[in-house]
């Protein structure tokens, strides 16, 4: 079922756990990640980046995400990942995603509040919740952001007045993760990471999940990160299960994809300590 993510991460951040954030391309990815969050009874975030419009129109994202959204009974938040512009965010909204993210991080602190608060103030009108960044998240050789840029730290004494003149719902920070292939394991700053926690009651989001250490994402996700995002992990994943079962056809192929995405998504679930929402 299609839901927001405000009680999820709300339930996620008391209890000291993450749920993950999963990129779709296609239908076969969405489908994946939505019957396997069912076969465990566990939340997910399906996401849709807007970069990856390219691959897949917003219209056909919407249009998957939400069928295979509404075909099972977990809490499935259909969610815009990186959007870049009001316009695309807004039609997103319009189609039905039930979160948004804007990411004006690259911009200079003013203009990305006031892009931000435009963004806010559409979506909360429509019942839609709104992710923003604050600090950049850095981009690798293949990520869900279309360029390869360098991290810049979340500075924390920005934290509070960002939230309280934008009204976000969560915040992405950066803490030394980074979009797409890793050359080794990063560092993560898990003293940044608590005192932008002691300093905002707005869950925080980590970009750049992928290829980042178990024990990193299992420690963030104990520590104050509520969602974390993977997407490079996936497309590994499903490569690898391809080139280990050796299809010899086309059905054969997409069927040992499929399986290997399951896998890396069943275990950033247990990696994450996710755990089933109680009505």
């Amino acid at each position: 079922m299609i839901t927001d993510s405000k009680y999820l991460f709300e339930v996620a951040k008391n209890n000291h756990y993450a749920i993950p954030h999963a990129n779709f391309i296609d239908s076969n990815s969405a489908r994946v990640f939505v019957k396997t969050a069912e076969k465990r009874g566990l939340p997910i975030l399906l996401a849709f980046a807007q970069s990856h419009s390219s691959i897949l129109s917003l219209d056909e994202a919407a249009a998957i995400g939400k069928f295979y959204a509404e075909s099972v009974s977990v809490p499935i938040v259909l969610h815009l990942d990186h959007g870049e512009d009001f316009d695309f965010i807004k039609r997103a909204i319009d189609l039905g995603f039930s979160s948004v993210m804007i990411d004006a991080s690259q911009k200079s602190f003013d203009d990305n509040i006031a892009i931000t608060q435009k963004v806010v103030d559409y979506a909360h009108n429509r019942n839609v919740v709104v992710e923003a960044e604050l600090g950049h998240v850095g981009a690798n050789d293949v990520s869900e952001s279309d360029q390869v840029t360098d991290s810049v730290y979340t500075e924390a004494s920005k934290v509070v007045a960002f939230v309280e003149a934008t009204n976000v719902d969560s915040l992405a920070i950066s803490i030394g993760t980074a979009h797409g292939v890793y050359k080794g394991e990063p560092k993560i700053n898990f003293e940044r990471l608590h005192e932008i926690a002691s300093l905002t009651s707005v869950p925080l989001v980590l970009h750049g999940g992928s290829s980042s250490g178990d024990e990193n994402l299992g420690r963030c996700a104990r520590e104050g990160i509520t969602k974390i995002n993977i997407y490079t992990d996936f497309l590994v994943g499903a490569y690898q299960a391809v080139k280990e079962a050796k299809p010899q056809n086309y059905i054969d192929l997409k069927k040992a994809a499929d399986a290997g995405m399951e896998k890396v998504l069943d275990h950033y679930f247990d990696v994450f300590g996710t755990q089933a929402i109680k009505e």
